[in-house]
């Protein structure tokens, strides 16, 4: 909805913004190359998420808590390092360190990913951005991660496509506000 809209009906200290979203399909290496990683997605990621943070100016860097499709504990990692999370090679070493996790760098899946839901084709992305939405906003409980300010959403279909999106508070003042009343 519009700004306009937020503002006529009072609901700044809850809007969200979606700061940028890209979508990518396979490259050729996906089909006709003989690496895994390039078959799982690893490419076509990387290249929505370097045009996604290009576009909205920032970096993995300025990400707090992320939603990332874990169809495979194996898809995971190579998700990490396509997002930019760590460096390609290093996803073992990013989880060993606990910067996938709360006290680390970032929080990923807070909602329990993919197998807390069952996968549930189809509302496997609603439900990361209902997860993100409620994570910038403050609003999630046990779950909450501490100055989750941005969030980063990955969802993908193998054989086919990539959804990145990054979220933010619309009107960052005004949940300031909310949250000293």
């Amino acid at each position: 909805v519009s700004e306009e809209f937020v503002r006529q009906r009072g609901l700044e200290a809850r809007a969200v913004e979606i700061v940028g979203m890209e979508m990518a399909t396979d490259v050729p290496a996906a089909l006709e190359g003989k690496s895994c990683i390039q078959a799982v997605g690893f490419d076509m990621t990387k290249l929505a998420a370097d045009k996604l943070y290009k576009k909205a100016g920032v970096s993995a860097k300025d990400v707090q808590v992320v939603e990332l499709h874990d169809c495979f504990s194996a898809n995971e990692l190579v998700t990490y390092e396509a997002l930019g999370l760590c460096e390609v090679g290093k996803a073992g070493e990013f989880i060993d360190a606990g910067d996938n996790t709360y006290g680390g760098k970032y929080v990923v899946n807070p909602s329990g990913g993919l197998i807390s839901k069952g996968h549930p084709l189809g509302a496997t992305g609603l439900a990361q951005c209902y997860e993100l939405s409620s994570q910038v906003r403050g609003e999630a409980a046990k779950r909450q991660v501490d100055g989750a300010k941005m969030a980063l959403q990955h969802n993908l279909g193998l054989g086919g496509a990539v959804v990145v999106a990054l979220y933010k508070m619309g009107f960052p003042e005004q949940q300031q506000q909310k949250a000293k009343l």
